[in-house]
């Protein structure tokens, strides 16, 4: 069985963690209902697609009722945390403040929005200054 540590879910699969992430449990009708409210997608196309990435172990698979239930086997701040890094390091030579320039560059943020980036940038000093 494939551990999930270096797993690189396709764009399709992580619009369906997002659904299970956001949701939890779901049938692959619940699954293929938000789907297609986005794109053109058959519900087979959504059933296969479900069923590889319970292959893949992306997904766990309860099929104790008729329609059997699927939920993420990945959690979203792991999978985040892991396109995030490969990110920095496939796309920006390895550093992290371009990837946060480009972000803030890109990306309209509110002002609460930049409060919460203010400040985990002062915890991030804070923690770097006591392990000096």
């Amino acid at each position: 069985m494939q551990t999930n540590d270096h797993l690189k879910p396709t764009d399709s699969e992580l619009e369906i963690l997002n659904i299970l992430w956001e949701k939890g449990p779901c049938t692959v009708r619940e699954v293929h209902e938000v789907l297609e409210k986005s794109k053109e997608a058959g519900y087979t196309t959504t059933l296969k697609l479900m069923q590889i990435m319970h292959d893949k172990n992306l997904l766990k698979r309860d099929a104790t009722n008729k329609s059997h239930i699927y939920t993420a086997n990945i959690s979203q701040e792991k999978t985040q945390g892991q396109l995030v890094k490969r990110m920095i390091e496939n796309v920006f030579n390895g550093s992290a403040s371009q990837l946060v320039m480009q972000a803030l560059g890109q990306h309209k943020s509110n002002n609460d929005e930049l409060q919460e980036i203010k400040r985990y940038l002062e915890e991030i000093e804070k923690r770097s200054s006591t392990n000096k």
